[in-house]
Formats: structure tokens, sequence, C-alpha cells
């Protein structure tokens, strides 16, 4: 039965990653069948970020309350009901209502699942797990394509909704299954939420935090602006930057899939050091003087580099930390990745405008030298 279980959490990974792409390549449409600015994406995609955040942070209190399997499985319905509401959507405030429930269901079933995953399973699983999510952002944009293929935009949100309501139907059935697998009384000794000076009090969470902000910036700023790296510094053709973009994306879903296999040679500490070295020498390639050919395998370089750090650190997070504190820290962990994300690579955009898009490896490389810099420190606190 736990594997069966596992199984379903594959699956969720799967459909975590599904919507995640369509509103980018639903948006051309839609924006011009609302009538509203090409930017207005922009807040669509910050009000879902905000959601993730607040959820996010109150994943501890609600694992707590309701059980992970529970959470996971109202978190899915909630995105599930959002996604049927984008399907039948006539206006863009009505689109913003809705990108709340989107965006506190996304963030529930992110924080919660992620630290169920690294208590129950071997590290090998949470990158495959993570990988299944890269594959079911993938697959997004090709279910949204076939529904545009003589129908309209609404229908690709329309059938990305009922896959997640059959998931909902999954999960409620099994929730037993979640039961059997709970953790043993030692995450019951402390019954009440950790408050967050609580959190912030424990030796290796600010260094922690710092990592995943300093990580998802670095993953978020390269998978937006390398392909108006290549474009403005390299002179490559817009069609061939957008592919080798899609192709930093790729590196991150194979890595990570490749990842799994490692984890059986490596621990999470020495898997993050690889991806963190990885990164560093695809930012130095895209330093070199060698031409476009170099700059684009660095950018390769740059995605496969962070795909174990990702699940290498929140795996890592309950040893460190100990199962009983790690739903909260993972919590934060979320909120922090998605601060990250938020905002790091419009500050890029902002800097570049002003100077130029080639400070790209510079930017990517002072994130990466922090990120290294936190880790280790980390190491040293929680030997």
């Amino acid at each position: 039965m736990a594997s069966f279980l596992l199984a379903i959490i594959y699956i969720s990974f799967i459909s975590l990653g599904l919507p995640d792409a369509l509103l980018g390549g639903a948006w051309p449409v839609m924006q011009i069948e609302f009538g509203v600015p090409v930017s207005y994406a922009g807040i669509i995609s910050m009000i879902i970020c905000f959601g993730t955040i607040v959820s996010s942070l109150l994943s501890e209190r609600m694992t707590k309350r309701f059980g992970t399997g529970k959470v996971t499985a109202m978190s899915v319905a909630l995105t599930a009901a959002a996604l049927l509401g984008f399907s039948v959507s006539n206006s863009f405030p009505m689109l913003c209502i809705l990108a709340v429930p989107y965006g506190l269901g996304a963030g529930g079933v992110d924080a919660s699942i992620n630290n169920y995953a690294a208590i129950h399973y071997a590290s090998r699983h949470m990158s495959w797990l993570h990988c299944m999510w890269g594959i079911g952002a993938s697959a997004g944009p090709y279910i949204l394509a076939a529904a545009m293929t003589g129908g309209t935009w609404n229908l690709g949100y329309r059938w990305v909704s009922f896959l997640q309501i059959v998931l909902t139907a999954v999960l409620f059935l099994t929730l037993p299954l979640w039961k059997e697998d709970k953790p043993s009384e030692e995450t019951k000794e402390k019954k009440n939420p950790l408050s967050f000076r609580e959190i912030f009090s424990i030796p290796g969470t600010k260094e922690i935090f710092t990592a995943f902000f300093c990580y998802c910036a670095l993953e978020s700023t390269a998978g937006l602006w390398a392909s108006s790296y290549l474009v403005m510094e390299h002179g490559i053709s817009e069609e061939t930057a957008a592919a080798l973009a899609t192709l930093f994306y790729t590196g991150i879903t194979v890595g990570r899939a490749a990842s799994g296999f490692i984890t059986y040679k490596l621990s999470d500490k020495n898997m993050i050091r690889l991806g963190e070295g990885i990164i560093a020498i695809g930012v130095v390639a895209m330093l070199l003087p060698f031409g476009e050919k170099t700059a684009m395998e660095g950018i390769v370089l740059v995605g496969l580099g962070c795909a174990p750090i990702y699940p290498c650190t929140i795996h890592s997070t309950p040893k460190h930390f100990g199962k009983d504190k790690s739903q909260a820290i993972i919590g934060v962990q979320m909120a922090c990745a998605y601060i990250g994300s938020l905002f790091m690579p419009p500050l890029f955009g902002i800097i570049a405008n002003r100077i130029s898009a080639g400070i790209l490896p510079f930017y990517l490389g002072a994130l990466m030298a922090i990120m290294f810099l936190v880790t280790e420190k980390l190491n040293k606190i929680k030997a």
C-alpha cells in the first residue's frame, strides 16, 4: 500500500506542474479577448505568487490540524476549482479573483507534500518527484495547444481542471493510506505550531532560507532572461534563443531524473555541492569570449546544475532540523522560494535596462556564490 501511495504522490507532482505554464501560453489570446495590456499577465502572476506565499507559511498549522493527506486533497480541490473558474472567465477582474484560490491551493500542496516526501522517502524519490513536476509543466502547454486547435484557451484550462478534479477524488479516496504512513510520536512532541520567532531562532534556519531564496532567484532569472541575453549579447536569432531557453528547463528536468540515480552514491549535502559546481562552470562558460556556442552551452550547464539543489535541500531539511520542525521550516522555505522568484527576475530587468543584459552571468554568479557560502555555513552548524 505504501508503494501505491508513492505512485499517488508522483501523480500529484505531475498535476502540480500542469497549470504552471498555461497562463504564459494562453495570455497572447487572453489579453486581446479581455482588452488589457500585455503586462497585466504580471498582475495575475503576482496574485498567484502571493497566495502561494501565504499558504506556505500556514502549512504547518494546517498540517497539524488536518494531516498531510487532507491538506493535499483540499489544496488540489481548491486549485481545480480555480482552474475551472479560469475556463469560464469573461473578464480580467474575474481572473484576478480566481488567482487567489489558485495560489493558495498551489502553495498548500507544495509545502505539505514536499515535507511528507522528505520524511518518508529516500532522496532519489525527491529528485524524481520534482522531475515529475517538470514533466507536468512541460505537458501543460501541449494540452493547451491541443485544446486551442479548433477550440479556445478556455478549453485548455477546462481540460487541466478536469484532471485536477480526478486527482482530488483519488486523494480523498486514499486518505486512509496517508493516516497509516503518518510520522510517529516524534512529530507530536510539540502540538502548537512554531511561531516565526521560534523558527528563525533555530540555528541554521537563516542560512537555509537564504540558500532557498538565492536558488529560486537564480533559476527563475536564468529561465526568464536567458533568451534575451543570447539575443542581445551574442546576436542569436529570437527563434534559436527561445528554443535554448526551453533547453534550460529541459536540463533541469533531465538532470533531476539523473540525480535520482546519483543519490545512491552521494549524500544530499554533496549533491547540492555538485549542483553548485556545475552552475559555477556554466556561469564561467557564459563569460568566456569564445562566442555564442560556449554561451549556449553555459546556459544548459546552469540548468543541469540547478537540477539537484531544490529537491536535495528539501530532503535534507528533516535531517538538519528534526521531523518535528521540518513542516514549519519547509513552509518558510517555500515562501522564500516564491519571494525570490517574484522579485529577483524583475530586479535584474531593471539593472539590465540601465547597464546591459551582458551582466546576467555576474548576477547569476553572485546568487550562486551567496548560496554556496550559506549552505557551507549550514553544514558546519549541523554537521
